[in-house]
């Protein structure tokens, strides 16, 4: 990937820097820095997005890239998203949160709002981006196992040039119809051993927020849904 102007930003000198704290983050890393296209699964808590955020972040600020755009899909586990009051952006947003702090750790707030106000970075529902073209982005999917094979091909051919893409997701943690449950696993089984692609896989071991929660969910995973 080609070197870019580097944005003039001033970034906090108490950012959060992108260290992997096990093997597999590790290889994780690796993956998304010698690949065009990584897909990543794990449980929860593994550092799926975090990594993801994290590499984004430092190929901005390194001009490497020259806007970084995340997505993810729209899927309610309760009351479905018409009664929320606001805009469509407005509801929206409460689904974005994670990734928008996530970044805010790696760049600091008043760099993050920055680079937001110029359309930098763009979070955006998966819904929103049919239609539109991405090059010399760093392109991240989040929550991809919510979404189906449609909506991935979709995401996939928004994809330009001089791009660096991240699809990562939960294969045990699925609110799609039984139907189409399997899609991202689908999808990953297809790209396994194409060259360019990567496939990046974390485990209940590199949960890094505590043991116990790794193998509680673990334990919780065994009882379906």
């Amino acid at each position: 990937m080609t070197r870019k102007k580097q944005h003039d930003v001033k970034v906090t000198d108490t950012r959060k820097i992108l260290k992997p704290q096990t093997k597999n983050q590790a290889s994780y890393i690796r993956d998304i820095a010698e690949n065009d296209i990584t897909f990543c699964t794990g449980p929860a808590g593994t550092g799926k997005t975090a990594i993801a955020v994290g590499m984004a972040c430092e190929y901005l600020l390194e001009g490497r890239i020259e806007k970084v755009i995340i997505t993810r899909p729209i899927i309610e586990s309760g009351r479905g998203i018409g009664f929320l009051p606001g805009s469509a952006m407005e509801k929206v947003h409460p689904y974005m949160v994670p990734v928008i702090e996530e970044m805010e750790e790696y760049l600091g707030k008043e760099a993050l709002h920055r680079y937001r106000s110029t359309d930098v970075i763009q979070v955006c529902p998966l819904e929103y981006m049919r239609g539109r073209n991405f090059h010399n982005a760093f392109v991240i999917l989040d929550e991809a196992q919510n979404c189906t094979i449609k909506q991935i091909k979709m995401f996939i051919t928004r994809i330009g040039k001089n791009s660096k893409v991240v699809l990562n997701g939960d294969i045990d943690q699925v609110d799609l119809p039984e139907y189409c449950r399997d899609s991202f696993k689908r999808c990953i089984n297809a790209a396994e051993n194409m060259e360019h692609i990567a496939v990046s896989y974390l485990r209940y071991e590199d949960i890094v927020r505590s043991h116990t929660y790794g193998e509680l969910l673990r334990a919780l995973n065994k009882l379906g849904d």
